[in-house]
């Protein structure tokens, strides 16, 4: 990537050159300064990024299921579902599978539940 210059009338074609290179890197340290300034915003996503982000590409059926129960966090813009990514991580980050025992107890409690209904 060096570029020598043997003679002073190659001079003005290495300043070419050298404007080319420094101009193409202000541009490049313009894009990542835009991108660092947008990665800092939320992220908003409809259902169909939802879908496509979370690990296990639940259909939209299933996503309205979980927001009709309330069991993932959701926002309504403009009549729309709209889900913040960093939510949705945190959401992701807490949500577990149940264990053995603890799905035993819960049936366990449902059973004593309906009994004394």
């Amino acid at each position: 990537m060096t570029k020598e210059v043997k003679s002073l009338e190659e001079m003005p074609g290495a300043l070419s050159y050298l404007i080319a290179k420094v101009e193409n890197l202000e541009e490049t340290v313009q894009s990542l300064r835009y991108k660092q300034q947008a990665s800092n915003l939320p992220h908003w996503m409809d259902i169909d990024e939802l879908c496509s982000y979370v690990p296990s590409h639940p259909v939209k059926q299933t996503v309205y299921g979980w927001v009709s129960n309330k069991q993932i966090p959701y926002h309504k813009i403009n009549k729309a579902l709209a889900f913040l990514q960093s939510e949705i991580d945190d959401w992701m980050k807490q949500s577990h599978c149940k264990s053995q025992e603890e799905l035993e107890h819960e049936a366990l409690e449902f059973i004593k539940r309906r009994k004394t209904i």
